[in-house]
């Protein structure tokens, strides 16, 4: 039973773990568009480069070891962006201890 359930999982595309989750590549926006978008959508992975970013807009919280700071990358025209309510990773959170 077990591996049905797996099997399952496995094949549900990955927007089905991420409800909710808006994505949006940061070449493609200008700062202010993006902070409108993490403000409308509560919860956006900004997309740069391989990696991103993800925002969490109050009231929404950031996943358990995780902690809201600010974070900073290029829009679509080159300019630095620096954002509130950034999810980042929590050093002295106790979740993230072996």
């Amino acid at each position: 039973m077990r591996s049905v359930i797996f099997a399952v999982a496995l094949s549900l595309p990955l927007p089905a773990f991420a409800a909710g989750v808006v994505q949006v590549k940061a070449a493609d926006h200008s700062c202010g568009e993006i902070a409108q978008i993490v403000r409308q959508n509560k919860k956006v992975f900004v997309r740069v480069g391989f990696g991103g970013r993800s925002f969490r807009y109050p009231p929404a919280q950031c996943s358990l070891g995780d902690m809201r700071s600010t974070a900073s990358f290029r829009d679509g025209g080159g300019k630095q962006c620096v954002l509130d309510y950034a999810c980042v990773y929590d050093p002295a959170s106790s979740y993230n201890f072996p």
